[in-house]
């Protein structure tokens, strides 16, 4: 039986190093704000053994609304690796950015009447980065922490799609038996449970320019073609592949008929397959709108986060998740749903992964984010319990 010697949680430690954390704009823009968050990681994930780096960001390339194809800078991600030899191996990942700018109106926090915490990445998830601490202190103290070894990533560029960090979460995944990712739970400490998968494209059109007046059937408007574009490729989906034409950048003067548009498009597979069929509808799409309006339209972009399903292994952590919350007289529980996160990417790494293993909290990405501060204590002792089940059963 495991000693429950993990109830005596630094609540105020974990309180005070969220609330110190939000107050540092880490947008993922924001690259200033990102190294002060970084080297603010360090100094405190320092406390735990092993080797602890910050790593230079995979290089990432974007289309410019000029439809130039430019390299796009992030900051330096966290990774730090604990005992590679121990014979159960985890990873655990988490991100310091945030969806709020420096020149987002939310930029400060405040505590709300009913008792919680309201703040830019209170919840989404300087929170969960305090939990993730917690936990690996107290697992730290067990007599168990030898039996383990892990590493952890904290990337900086996750609310964009992990394109700098992809590369180093994966090649921390492999080998893992088991991955905890510490997104935030519900506000009712429900799990996020199977997830669709996300792809984000680009598709620049250039058209020709002419008078709009004195010979405009001499031009090709690109921005029409960017319409009907976004029209046909809204059209193809279907229950398993959702399609959302976003943005359309372009265009100019009345009197000139423009020859570059954007169409800026997210789809969401929900299974593996789906993917194949999205490209291919892609790639046939604007070929027909290329025919149809005699412009040139150029895919860019990915489908960066693959679906996670519930697969054997994943449903074996969850229940060890849920048996070990049963412990503490938690009552967990997970539920499918649309997001996605570095789960996905780890679960396509044949690791399985519970990846809303942070604070419960709500309306993230809004001014009304917040943080329910009871639950900092309470999923640190789910998470330091559930590691040391892993690390005494050896496997799940």
């Amino acid at each position: 039986m495991i000693p429950l010697a993990i109830d005596d949680f630094r609540v105020d430690q974990m309180l005070a190093n969220t609330e110190r954390w939000v107050a540092i704009n880490s947008g993922t823009r924001n690259l200033l704000g990102l190294r002060n968050m970084a080297d603010d990681l360090a100094n405190c994930f320092a406390i735990l053994p092993g080797t602890l780096s910050l790593i230079d960001p995979e290089p990432v390339e974007t289309v410019t609304n000029s439809g130039c194809i430019e390299a796009l800078d992030h900051g330096q991600h966290l990774h730090l690796r604990v005992r590679p030899d121990a014979p159960v191996q985890m990873l655990f990942t988490g991100h310091m950015d945030t969806v709020y700018g420096t020149d987002h109106p939310f930029q400060s926090a405040r505590w709300m009447e009913n008792g919680t915490f309201n703040g830019p990445g209170a919840a989404d998830m300087k929170g969960g980065l305090a939990v993730m601490l917690a936990a690996l202190e107290a697992v730290e103290a067990s007599h168990l922490a030898s039996r383990i070894g892990y590493e952890v990533v904290i990337n900086s560029d996750e609310e964009t799609g992990s394109l700098s960090s992809n590369g180093l979460i994966a090649s921390a995944a492999r080998g893992k038996h088991a991955a905890f990712t510490y997104e935030p739970a519900l506000p009712d400490g429900t799990l996020a449970g199977a997830r669709g998968g996300t792809g984000n494209f680009s598709l620049v059109v250039r058209g020709r320019s002419a008078h709009a007046g004195r010979n405009p059937e001499q031009g090709r408007n690109a921005l029409v073609a960017a319409a009907d574009l976004a029209v046909r490729l809204a059209a193809a989906a279907t229950p398993t592949l959702s399609v959302n034409p976003a943005k359309i950048e372009g265009g100019g003067p009345n009197n000139v008929v423009p020859d570059l548009a954007i169409l800026r498009v997210n789809f969401r597979p929900r299974s593996g397959d789906v993917i194949e069929v999205a490209r291919a509808a892609i790639e046939r799409i604007a070929r027909e709108v290329e025919q149809s309006h005699e412009v040139r339209v150029t895919p860019h972009g990915s489908f960066n986060r693959p679906p996670k399903p519930i697969d054997p292994g994943a449903a074996r952590l969850f229940n060890l998740v849920r048996e070990t919350g049963s412990m503490l007289g938690l009552d967990v529980g997970w539920k499918a749903t649309g997001g996605v996160c570095d789960g996905n990417n780890i679960a396509a790494c044949g690791v399985p992964v519970v990846d809303t293993m942070g604070v419960r909290g709500g309306a993230i990405h809004s001014v009304e984010e917040f943080l329910i501060p009871g639950s900092l204590s309470e999923r640190a002792a789910l998470s330091a319990l559930s590691i040391l089940r892993i690390a005494e059963q050896g496997v799940l």
